[in-house]
């Protein structure tokens, strides 16, 4: 034997050795349902028999229309009395059940790009007959079968796995297969190589705003979750309604519940920003190792909180964790699977072309969906669950003081041009409000989401003049005026004109710019809604629609032309007829689109909830001022982009500072209780 072998063989024993004495510990544990959620079951425990994603042959690869193909039958209903427990199961004789499935698989190649693990170990207690089958995918989606064990009686099952295969993506997962009698999992877990420290202290945070049902649900599923709070500091309610969590019922019962973890924050409704860098600064103060940022209006999978902080601790760097956000109405969809902020439109985006948002799992589990395979690298987190090291918020700073929207962008942004990366963590995640029934581009939100992505896009556009945001901004508003949305298209010039003011007035704005937009969109009818058709006075066209066909959608070749008329129209020609008086037409909210609505002088429109309605009007004056006030406004943000740039580039250390949020904190404080 070389002295270089000799040297080789005694490094792997030695290595050996520290496995030996160190042994394994728990990365990720299988779970299972509770009975009360059973329409979630394809997310834990697949039914079906796919056997993965068929490639291209190298023939087909040629073809312009070869894509990878699923092969798999219909998945079947899981049966309640099969789930045992969390972490037990029963296969019934002969079935076979995969747990290749969103909480269950093991997300490999995010664990071999951020993590300092090298390999993994499966172990699986079974009772009964029947096999243990360990497969992988790749990026692509292929499946391939790594390893395959009997079982009999009581068993315990370990398979020590590579993840060296991973560099781009890929799974692990294992199928059980029972015999001639039902295959029982007692439990099972994916586990890493142990390493001699502790696990990080926590501080969960919720912000919420009059939301105390989903609040109280919340707290409740942690208080039966022991095991998710053990590293929790403690749960830190910021609350900046008007209908306070502690006066809700139950309140009391579920505190007590908490032994103590529990405590209130009321102050000033400064936002989601507001609340989440409360969250923040709190963590800093009572010394924890990370802050987890929740959104109120969800339905947290406990377990997920546990595996955060598992990846969070094993990460070679400091990084930001956070969840995935499935639908709390149809429960198996998910929104989506990561996001990045396009650089030069400055918009979220998808990071990869085949990627979709609104995945269902239950019409293409993971197995059966090839994109899902492919590791998802992203530039930010929602925070509806995220989990960011303090070590972080001590080196950049809290969240900026944006009230809401692109806070958590701006945030992932700025962590990310300091070396921290984000994570999204398949296999953690909560269910949140669906933004189906949402249109916050429209309304009061249309001045946070317009100012604070411009103010993103100046401290972080790579671009000088900010690359398409300008020219995209005023296009925006172009479409809300010929749409006759005067009360959205003045937030938004209100916008502009406060990013041009500087970023020292953000701070004041947090508790104050709310009001005043509610206010301004009092003023305007098509912002104020009211719940019932009539309400309204029953429309009518003074003229039939041009051969019985209502507006059409202009083509590629003609939209400038007809753009052109279409203003010049709505500039200069008067209100005729009585639409003045009355709607020419009502227009249910799906369609309520720019092209359609510049071709009325007047409609109610139904908002996205479905809830009410408002009463558009076409004002030619109103449009005319409006037109060369955002010209005007759009023109100086051009002109100054760079100086204002480095103005808020300069700024921002001081506005996210602990320091500086201290302040806006004593002034907005209005109690705590413990």
């Amino acid at each position: 034997m070389s002295a270089a072998t000799d040297s080789k063989a005694k490094a792997e024993v030695k290595a050996e050795g520290i496995d030996n004495q160190l042994g394994w510990q728990t990365l990720q544990r299988v779970i299972l349902p509770s009975a009360s959620q059973m329409d979630t079951a394809p997310l834990y425990m697949d039914m079906g028999t796919a056997t993965g994603i068929q490639l291209p042959t190298i023939g087909d690869g040629d073809k312009k229309d070869a894509k990878p193909r699923t092969i798999s039958s219909p998945t079947k209903e899981a049966h309640v009395e099969d789930f045992l427990s969390r972490h037990s199961t029963s296969v019934r004789s002969g079935e076979r059940v995969s747990f290749g499935t969103y909480f269950n698989a093991f997300p490999a190649s995010y664990w071999r790009r951020w993590a300092t693990v090298d390999k993994v170990r499966l172990q699986v207690r079974t009772q009964g007959t029947g096999s243990v089958i360990v497969y992988k995918s790749n990026a692509r989606g292929s499946l391939q079968r790594v390893d395959t064990r009997r079982v009999e009686g009581i068993s315990e099952s370990h398979f020590e796995l590579s993840l060296a295969p991973f560099g781009d993506g890929g799974w692990y997962w294992f199928d059980l297969l029972a015999g001639t009698e039902p295959l029982i999992m007692l439990d099972a877990e994916w586990q890493g190589p142990a390493v001699e420290r502790t696990s990080g202290s926590v501080t969960l945070q919720i912000t919420t705003l009059n939301k105390t049902d989903f609040c109280l649900n919340n707290l409740r599923l942690l208080a039966d979750s022991a095991e998710a709070l053990e590293h929790v500091r403690e749960i830190l309610i910021v609350d900046q309604g008007s209908q306070k969590l502690y006066d809700a019922p139950g309140f009391e019962a579920v505190k007590e519940s908490l032994n103590g973890k529990l405590r209130i924050i009321n102050q000033s409704n400064l936002g989601g920003s507001g609340g989440f860098a409360r969250g923040m600064f709190e963590a800093v103060e009572n010394g924890s190792d990370y802050v987890l940022l929740m959104d109120d209006d969800i339905v947290v999978e406990p377990e997920s909180i546990i595996r955060l902080l598992t990846f969070a601790d094993r990460c070679k760097t400091p990084t930001l964790v956070g969840g995935h956000m499935f639908d709390l109405y149809n429960r198996t969809v998910l929104h989506t699977f990561g996001e990045v902020v396009n650089p030069y439109r400055f918009q979220p985006a998808l990071p990869s072309e085949d990627m979709i948002l609104g995945h269902d799992f239950l019409s293409s589990n993971l197995r059966q969906t090839s994109w899902l395979h492919r590791r998802c690298d992203v530039d930010y987190n929602g925070w509806w669950m995220c989990l960011i090291p303090t070590k972080v918020i001590r080196d950049i700073g809290l969240s900026l003081p944006l009230f809401i929207k692109w806070d958590d962008a701006e945030y992932g942004l700025r962590a990310k041009e300091h070396g921290y990366p984000t994570v999204s963590l398949p296999g953690s995640a909560v269910w949140h409000v669906s933004w189906i029934d949402k249109d916050d581009l429209v309304g009061w939100q249309a001045y946070f989401h317009s100012r604070n992505r411009v103010v993103t896009a100046l401290l972080h556009s790579p671009y000088e003049y900010g690359g398409d945001v300008v020219k995209a901004s005023q296009y925006g508003d172009v479409k809300h005026m010929v749409s006759m949305q005067y009360a959205t298209a003045q937030g938004r010039q209100w916008a502009l004109e406060d990013v041009l003011k500087g970023p020292e007035t953000l701070p004041d704005l947090l508790a104050t710019k709310l009001p005043e937009i509610r206010e301004m969109m009092s003023a305007h009818s098509d912002a104020v809604f009211r719940p019932n058709p009539e309400d309204f006075p029953a429309p009518k066209m003074d003229k039939p629609p041009r051969r019985g066909h209502g507006p059409s959608q202009p083509s590629r070749i003609t939209l400038l032309p007809w753009a052109a008329k279409t203003v010049v129209r709505q500039l200069v020609k008067p209100i005729q007829g009585t639409s003045a008086e009355r709607p020419q037409t009502t227009v249910a909210h799906q369609d309520n689109r720019w092209w359609r609505m510049a071709q009325y002088d007047s409609a109610v429109v139904s908002n996205a909830e479905g809830t009410g309605a408002s009463w558009y009007r076409r004002d030619p004056k109103r449009l005319r001022k409006m037109l060369a006030d955002s010209g005007r406004l759009h023109a100086a943000l051009l002109k100054d982009w760079p100086a204002l740039s480095r103005k808020y580039k300069a700024a921002v250390n001081d506005l996210t500072s602990i320091e500086s949020w201290r302040k806006t904190f004593e002034q907005h404080t209005q109690n705590e209780i413990k």
